[in-house]
């Protein structure tokens, strides 16, 4: 990598302040690095005035990161497009950017295919682990087309692959807010009941209305994990956490946090993953399928907006257990107005389905182009 690499360098130590002025500017660190992008909502401002920064260490579009500490962290690489403000990064990122004859994109899209090598480079001990940056010059190798004009039409690619990718999921964002707002409509203003609850709907718990299948769980270790072909997602807590190569469950599910750093969101609403296909989960979330007349596209809705904070069990460690989960008390409408309800909203989530399924099929292609840029 040191071949192809005009400039490597670890980030300033800011001098922090609390309000933006004529001499501060943003400056990112480790916990704006996630899922190869970069997200400002965690960075900080740096003062100028206390401590200059270097032309060099402000970043410019096309800019690579990387995060050089932390366990589990160091390691994380993603690419800059655009640089909204004047930003910097701190002594826990790398900033990286390629030699003239390298294009820029094509650049960030290979560093980006080597991160599991370059998270092996992390030393040290734990929790004091660093990005060894001699290592990173020296033992990644990377082979590339001569012509830039190659390199640019691969980066080129891979980009609209990603913008697609963007775009669908945005749709689907959209598509879960127009469910959510008829929810609200006909589960918490009443609208189409006059306003009211109606009197005939019942009072009922989670396991009224909500199958569990968290006996069929199994977890396995990253040990046991590790020489599988990966083939099927095994999911965690509240999202995937690798891959592996056989799968338990297969169809439609939901799965709600069991315990973790956070089981539920500032509002108190559980956190749940909606899943269709393939795929193993590990026991640190609870698996459920709708059941009375619901599907897991209404329960997915019913359980999103229901207040469980009070269950939360643990200080250290927040904790649904599974009998809270099942005794939780809910209010219960008719199987006709559950009936009608899913009717209403299946086209919203069928639409979703698909745009997931598309999601997956171009996650797959952009994969297969990365593996070739590594290999």
């Amino acid at each position: 990598m040191g071949e192809i690499t005009s400039f490597m360098s670890k980030g300033i130590p800011p001098k922090y302040v609390e309000r933006e002025n004529e001499n501060t500017v943003r400056v990112l660190n480790q916990k704006c690095n996630r899922n190869f992008e970069i997200n400002y909502e965690e960075s900080r401002l740096h003062d100028c005035s206390k401590k200059k920064v270097p032309a060099d260490k402000m970043l410019r579009p096309g800019d690579v990161l990387i995060n050089s500490t932390g366990t589990g962290t160091a390691g994380r690489v993603a690419q800059l497009y655009d640089v909204p403000t004047s930003t910097t990064i701190d002594g826990h990122m790398i900033l990286l950017r390629p030699t003239e004859e390298i294009d820029s994109i094509y650049y960030g899209y290979v560093v980006k295919a080597f991160q599991p090598q370059i998270e092996t480079l992390a030393e040290g001990s734990t929790g004091q682990t660093e990005i060894n940056r001699k290592r990173l010059q020296e033992e990644i190798v990377i082979s590339f087309p001569k012509e830039k004009e190659t390199q640019e039409r691969i980066a080129h690619f891979l980009l609209n692959i990603d913008e697609k990718i963007k775009v669908n999921n945005k749709i689907n964002k959209n598509l879960e807010q127009q469910a959510q707002t008829i929810f609200k409509s006909w589960f918490v203003d009443f609208e189409p009941f006059d306003n009211a609850c109606p009197p005939n709907w019942k009072n009922g718990c989670v396991d009224d209305i909500a199958e569990l299948y968290d006996s069929m769980r199994k977890p396995l270790s990253s040990l046991e994990r590790a020489d599988m072909e990966r083939a099927y997602p095994y999911y965690g807590a509240v999202s995937i956490v690798d891959y592996v190569d056989d799968f338990i469950f297969d169809g439609e599910y939901l799965l709600l946090s069991e315990d973790g750093i956070y089981v539920v969101d500032e509002n108190g609403h559980p956190l749940l993953q909606h899943i269709t296909g393939k795929f193993w989960a590990n026991n640190h979330a609870h698996i459920l399928k709708g059941k009375a007349g619901f599907n897991e596209d209404s329960l997915y809705l019913f359980l999103s907006n229901t207040n469980m904070a009070p269950i939360v069990t643990g200080a250290a460690q927040p904790k649904i257990n599974q009998a809270n989960l099942k005794s939780f008390p809910i209010t219960i409408p008719t199987s006709e107005v559950v009936e009608k309800f899913n009717t209403l909203i299946q086209p919203f989530f069928d639409q979703r389905l698909s745009n997931e399924a598309e999601v997956k099929k171009l996650e797959t292609l952009k994969d297969l182009l990365l593996s070739r840029l590594v290999n």
